[in-house]
């Protein structure tokens, strides 16, 4: 799959996903769009004969970037994504592959250790991008990222980002690293929730660092779920963020707006949520827990809305009159 190298999104045909972004100084490209393995929370054999032929239908769909992490399941997410990527056809070109190092696991001497234990599940002898899961106040930042950087001139990584960095401690990482800094931080970033993350992706757009979006879909509200009713008592969402008493009722009539504002367009309201972030130089994380929501939520990234309509739902989503 050839992708633009260019400093932003170019426009892309009808049909086809966006390209991606400069990936640092690394002269390759980091997808604008990917899948996130984290979502069975409790992984049990159901759950996982559930995610199973969602990363098959990825691998098949050509999704180009596929997320996961050594806490996933304690390595089931990487093992399942392992196992599937040992079935593709050799004449196939794999995706770009994340994973991350969990926040216990900072000090020196258990880098590399958990590195090579990533790597064993995935089946590879290198890995695109590693990613400091969390960081660790216990942990010197230095102590973390100088054997990551001797693992990355291995070729062991091929560049190191982080996630859940605030915008301090992004400032400090991409520092210690020098010219070849931090390529990457993954935060939780979309229409509806921004506030924290606004001062982050500023400064990951000045200096070339590729802001990862999980929760772009705001955990379904941006894909036209919980229009007309909250999530029930009991489901994760319940409660949290958007979803909180006192947000709800505004968290509802933005979204409501926003549907509006998709359906006069004629787009997937999931369509305007993916296409705001990467206007804004931002990587969206999906989550899909069935092939048909993986498909829905691809179809929507391969159709681009025009620039009035996201200037619109800009509006809409700060709670401006439209």
């Amino acid at each position: 799959m050839k992708r633009a190298r260019s400093r932003g999104p170019a426009v892309s045909a009808p049909g086809e996903l966006p390209p991606g972004f400069p990936l640092g100084s690394t002269g390759r490209i980091h997808p604008a769009i990917g899948l996130g393995l984290w979502n069975l929370g409790r992984w049990t054999p159901p759950e996982e004969a559930k995610l199973k032929p969602v990363i098959s239908a990825a691998l098949a769909a050509d999704v180009p970037w596929l997320d996961t992490a050594e806490v996933y399941g304690g390595g089931r997410s990487e093992q399942l994504l392992g196992d599937a990527l040992a079935m593709l056809d050799p004449g196939r070109t794999r995706p770009f592959l994340s994973s991350k190092l969990s926040y216990e696991h900072l000090r020196a001497s258990q880098v590399r250790p958990s590195l090579l234990g990533t790597l064993r599940r995935l089946g590879l002898p290198s890995i695109d991008l590693y990613l400091i899961h969390f960081p660790n106040p216990k942990v010197p930042l230095a102590e973390t990222l100088e054997p990551l950087a001797a693992l990355r001139e291995e070729g062991r990584i091929g560049a190191i980002g982080v996630s859940n960095f605030s915008l301090e401690e992004l400032e400090a990482a991409n520092a210690a690293l020098g010219d070849r800094g931090v390529v990457a931080n993954q935060v939780p970033y979309n229409l509806l929730e921004r506030e924290e993350g606004e001062p982050v992706a500023a400064y990951c757009r000045a200096h070339r660092i590729v802001l990862e979006a999980y929760s772009p879909l705001a955990r379904g509200l941006l894909a036209g779920r919980y229009l007309r009713s909250a999530p029930r008592a009991g489901d994760p969402r319940s409660g949290r963020g958007l979803f909180e008493r006192s947000r709800w009722p505004e968290s509802q009539r933005r979204a409501r707006a926003l549907q509006a504002l998709a359906e006069e367009a004629k787009l997937p309201l999931a369509a305007i949520a993916l296409h705001w972030l990467i206007s804004r130089g931002a990587a969206p994380l999906v989550g899909a827990g069935s092939i048909e929501q993986l498909t829905a939520t691809m179809e929507a990234a391969r159709q681009r809305p025009a620039k009035g309509v996201l200037e619109r739902a800009d509006r809409i989503a700060r709670g401006d009159a439209d």
